[in-house]
């Protein structure tokens, strides 16, 4: 951890050499890390590899440089020169590791060889794959396959993804949930219901046609950087970008482009937002209420004069909904509005003004609005109002969901699901030559309900850090060690590692930025973005330790452990060639992925297409749904004296809970996690100080103790009766049962906890 610790105000942009300082310390940390800068040249360009962090577009016309600064640290992480052998683990129990820091179990480097782990020893001791293998499926055969998870990381590629899922469904069962489940599910359980399909309606080239732009909860600065390039562009052009967020995050307020020496040299910054409204935590309903409300009213206005704002056509041929939603609008009071979103009504019409005026608006969001007991009304609501003026389905509109994880979205194209209705189950039949399970699997939330009853026996981790990830930590890490396996798939160690089953096994894979060589030589892999659009990825650099092996061969050699021989499943021969997969692939979804082969390495990728963005609904009604909401705040529990909405935050120097280092540089915190953020009239009311040691308890009502800390008190520009605080760190404090009642997406944009001084 870095000695010194401090909090002052970053009052540089986004972008600019603070960037490239992100980076530069990234390189030098690293013995060879100079040598790693050809392979950020290749890093999100045809014929390289993909980004292995968000999921960001890869264009067709790249920059030179077509990374950001997260982007090159993930790079760099995977890259590193560190090694993490079996002379380490012999040297260091479990337990001393399990008292680790995430950030210091991950500078030990990359694995090098499959473990196995000695409970009377208290060690992970090396074993070969063909042991591993062995003894996993000889556990797998003994168990009930209802009582096994399989899940997988985001990272994961088309085609062990396709594998993976298939091996889970020829074993039993349907219990396949992935980081998805813990972010974006809302969104696939909302805009599936109420448009017809589960992902955004955006390409990339809509961002060049939009004339307005509304953000709602999404940090871009630090989780998709690479953004910033389009909105520097838009905002040049005069387009207005609107902003809803609770926390006022930089790489929303200007930009400093890295890759333009003019910028660089003279600190020109482009201002992103127009308008940037720090709403309060769960207060978007709301919020989006008054932005409709006025569009609403403007219509009737201008209805007087033979004119229309709404865009009636579009709500009478392609919506239902729409009269009780807009009476439900109408009645309810500008007061009620503003107490809940925490905003004033003229800031919310002087949006409403903007969207009103706007031909072609984009809608993108983030967890801001997912993680929350009520995020199923959240993206609703940004239905609602997206829909009034027809901005689903034409060019330079949309819904732009921004995910996290490199193919999150990707992996439930290709079946990665708890859900089987969502999987074309009866081309499996005929392809595969088996009867799939039919009945529902458990996503996250129920996996982990299902550990701590003792329902689950097994857990199989397709990459991830899913102990770190989940609510609920204490209690999960008590009933972890209960079950009687637990496989994990990985590239570097961390926590959910060292909290082990009865047996339990470490398998080092390859990552996406090293070369993959089979029996018929070097091999590409697939994955997709947040625009739908499908991306080839070839890497050349050499593996971290001859004693690797790819996700797809690791997932054919449990997979071939395990099953009965069936000749129609071909696990050899699709690790010799992935090629091969890629033809089932597209047998399975022949509309998504025809020729795919041919087509993955297409400049910018190809589109997998999308019925909503035709105006086709695949809803239950044929057309699009307006709904009514039944609440205008989305937290799931009133305020009461002494009770806060905490907010789980990533830093600048994260992606999910791998943690590169301990400077968030745009929020101005410096060498620590250790923080509590306040707005500093809330620390005086609370009789607090600033520096002051505090810890955070839940304050869920349900009787259990939960408690993170001590965190230091700072000072932060935030709503009344709002604190921030990083995440994972603050998982113990989230409730298992405090989740949207839609998704069961897990709940941590708006945590009730109180605080103990």
């Amino acid at each position: 951890m870095a000695s010194e610790k401090r909090i002052v105000e970053y009052k540089g942009a986004s972008g600019g050499w603070g960037s490239l300082r992100g980076i530069s310390s990234a390189l030098l940390s690293e013995r060879d890390g100079l040598a790693a800068i050809g392979e950020l040249m290749r890093q999100n360009k045809p014929r390289g590899f993909m980004c292995v962090s968000c999921a960001w577009a890869k264009p067709a016309d790249y920059h030179a440089f077509e990374f950001c600064e997260n982007g090159a640290k993930a790079t760099l992480w995977e890259l590193t020169s560190r090694r993490c052998t079996p002379e380490f683990f012999a040297q260091h129990s479990v337990t001393e590791l399990r008292g680790w820091a995430d950030y210091d179990l991950e500078q030990t480097g990359r694995l090098t060889h499959p473990m196995r782990y000695d409970a009377p020893k208290d060690r992970y001791v090396p074993c070969s794959w063909d042991e591993a293998f062995a003894a996993i499926g000889a556990e797998l055969k003994s168990l009930d396959p209802k009582s096994v998870i399989f899940y997988s990381s985001g990272r994961a590629s088309l085609e062990s993804s396709y594998l993976y899922a298939l091996f889970a469904r020829l074993y039993g069962h349907n219990n396949l949930p992935d980081s998805s489940n813990m972010c974006h599910e809302t969104t696939s359980a909302a805009l599936k219901k109420l448009i017809g399909v589960g992902v955004g309606t955006c390409i990339y080239e809509d961002l060049a046609d939009a004339d307005a732009m509304f953000f709602f909860g999404q940090n871009t600065g630090s989780n998709s950087p690479r953004l910033l390039h389009p909105l520097q562009d838009a905002a040049r052009r005069g387009v207005p970008i609107i902003t809803f967020n609770p926390i006022r995050e930089k790489g929303l307020e200007v930009f400093v482009n890295p890759q333009n020496p003019t910028e660089m040299l003279t600190g020109k910054e482009t201002r992103i937002s127009t308008q940037y409204y720090q709403v309060k935590p769960g207060g978007d309903i709301a919020a989006m209420m008054g932005l409709c409300k006025y569009v609403l009213a403007a219509d009737e206005a201008a209805k007087a004069e033979g004119k229309r704002v709404l865009d009636a056509d579009f709500i009478e041929r392609h919506t239902h909904g729409f009269d009780e939603f807009a009476a439900k609008v109408r009645a309810t009071e500008w007061a009620e509005i503003e107490a809940a979103s925490g905003l004033r009504r003229s800031d919310l019409e002087a949006a409403g003004a903007v969207y009103a005026r706007a031909s072609r608006v984009i809608g993108f969001y983030g967890m801001g609005l997912t993680q929350h007991v009520h995020g199923f009304e959240n993206v609703a609501m940004l239905v609602n109002l997206l829909m009034l003026r027809g901005n689903i389905g034409r060019d330079g509109a949309g819904l732009a969901p921004v995910r996290g994880h490199s193919n999150v979205q990707g992996q439930r194209t290709v079946g990665i699901t708890e859900k089987p209705q969502l999987v074309p189950l009866d081309k499996y039949a005929a392809q595969f030559g088996f009867e799939p399970p039919r009945e529902k699997g458990m996503n996250t939330v129920e996996a982990c309900e299902g550990i701590l009853s003792g329902k689950v026996k097994a857990f199989i981790g397709l990459g991830g850090n899913f102990v770190r990830a989940i609510p609920e930590r204490e209690a999960m890490e008590k009933a972890w060690t209960r079950m009687r396996l637990t496989v994990q798939v990985a590239t570097k160690l961390n926590h959910s590692h060292l909290v082990n089953g009865e047996a339990a096994y470490l398998l080092p894979c390859i990552g996406r930025t090293e070369e993959d060589i089979q029996a018929s030589g070097p091999q590409a892999v697939t994955m997709e973005d947040s625009f739908s659009t499908i991306h080839g990825s070839l890497a050349r650099h050499k593996p971290a330790s001859p004693d690797l092996r790819s996700e797809i061969a690791i997932v054919a050699g449990l997979a071939k452990a395990t099953l009965a021989p069936n000749p129609k499943v071909k696990w050899d021969e699709w690790v010799g060639d992935y090629s091969l997969i890629r033809d089932e692939i597209a047998k399975t979804y022949p509309d998504e992925f025809h020729d795919l082969n041919a087509r993955m390495f297409a400049p910018g990728g190809f589109y997998r297409g999308n019925k909503a963005r035709e105006r086709i609904w695949k809803t239950e009604s044929g057309k699009a749904a307006f709904t009514t909401p039944a609440t205008l705040s989305a937290t799931g529990f009133d305020d009461a004296p002494g009770r806060y909405r905490l907010i789980t935050l990533r830093s600048n120097d994260q992606f999910n809970t791998t943690i590169y280092g301990f400077s968030d540089r745009l929020r101005g915190v410096e060498g620590t996690r250790q923080v509590l953020l306040m707005n500093p009239a809330e620390i005086e009311r609370a009789g607090l100080k600033e520096g002051q040691m505090v810890s955070l308890v839940s304050d869920a009502g349900d009787g259990v103790h939960r408690q993170a800390g001590p965190l230091k008190v700072t000072p932060f520009k935030l709503p009344d009766g709002c604190l921030g605080a990083y995440y994972p760190e603050m998982n113990p404090l989230v409730a298992l049962s405090h989740h949207d009642r839609e998704s069961k997406t897990p709940a941590a944009k708006s945590v009730p906890v109180r605080i103990v001084a």
